[in-house]
């Protein structure tokens, strides 16, 4: 009976040391020591394979099967999420599996082209569950203490952002990128003696005005024309930020009486010139475009039904244009 209890005795510590072995080969931190938090990005497209994959390759994880066992035991629950998490190679794979399938410590925001600082808001409110008052302080606050700041000047381009970043720092962080990637611009503008806030309005117009990159030039040099020619551009677009949001839509089409009635500096319709800021957020190509016009003598354009662009000389042509293509 004695012998009997000393073999199962060795058998429990031989069990003890291996379950302790495996732990320290397998699950252990890759380095105890070294408690020193890198960022490791999860992308928007992304397989849970391909996430153990990177952890592997950037020395966050000794053996993928282990991490994979401990993210089935630990994390059946819950999923990897895009964005960016602070990890420590002292963290052993149960702490890295918790870690990882948390909230993350960063994230991802995509800004498209050719949207107005209220809906920048408005999916910056989403992401990061902004109340009603950080939503507000956005829009009349955070983005309105320069005045060539209040438009214009929020990059579209995808962000990775840090969630503890509140109104303020993310329109500091859109406008130093804006800074970065516009740099290139302030000279070639002040070459051609244009003030980078003049080219910044017309380049928000070019962009609302089409989707299409290969339209813009041509665009450009239509309302460039307008512009020197002392003729109002009457764009809808401009009228429509001054609109604003009509049910749920910041671009619903201006009705009749929106363009005979608003006064506004906006209503292109009204006034000459460019208005007071842009009115969209634009991108490069838009940029470019208002830079570098096309050379043409047309002065009014139209897109079709199929979004083709007619551009004509005369008001004569345009109406004809009308009468053929949106008629």
């Amino acid at each position: 009976m004695k012998n009997k209890l000393l073999i199962a005795g060795g058998i429990i510590i031989i069990v003890f040391i291996s379950l302790l072995s495996v732990n320290q080969i397998f699950f252990s931190a890759v380095d105890s020591k070294n408690s020193k938090q890198e960022l490791f990005t999860v992308g928007s497209k992304f397989s849970e394979q391909e996430v153990i994959d990177k952890l592997k390759i950037q020395g966050f994880i000794k053996n993928y099967s282990a991490f994979k066992l401990a993210l089935t035991i630990k994390g059946e629950k819950r999923k990897i999420e895009p964005g960016g998490y602070y990890l420590s190679k002292s963290m052993n794979v149960w702490n890295m599996v918790q870690k990882i399938t948390s909230s993350p410590d960063l994230k991802w925001v995509v800004i498209p082209e050719g949207l107005r600082k209220e809906q920048i808001g408005e999916i910056l409110a989403k992401t990061f569950n902004w109340n009603s008052d950080e939503l507000e302080k956005w829009n009349t606050i955070y983005t309105a203490m320069k005045f060539d700041y209040v438009e214009g000047v929020y990059f579209p381009d995808t962000y990775l952002i840090p969630v503890k970043e509140n109104g303020l720092d993310i329109a500091n962080r859109m406008i130093a990128h804006f800074n970065e990637k516009f740099a290139p611009y302030f000279d070639s503008f002040a070459k051609k003696d244009i003030i980078w806030t003049t080219g910044l309005k017309l380049a928000s117009i070019i962009q609302r005005e089409t989707a299409s990159k290969e339209d813009m030039p041509l665009i450009s040099g239509i309302l460039w024309n307008r512009l020197l020619k002392g003729i109002k551009l009457e764009v809808d677009a401009t009228v429509q930020y001054a609109r604003g949001k009509r049910e749920d839509n910041w671009w619903a089409p201006p009705t009749p009486n929106d363009i005979q009635e608003m006064d506004s500096p906006y209503n292109t319709y009204k006034y000459k010139g460019l208005p007071p800021h842009p009115i969209t957020n634009p991108g490069l190509d838009a940029i470019d475009a208002s830079l570098n016009p096309v050379e043409t003598d047309c002065i009014f354009y139209l897109h079709d039904k199929n979004g083709q662009m007619h551009c004509s000389k005369t008001y004569e042509e345009h109406k004809i244009n009308i009468e053929k293509y949106l008629k």
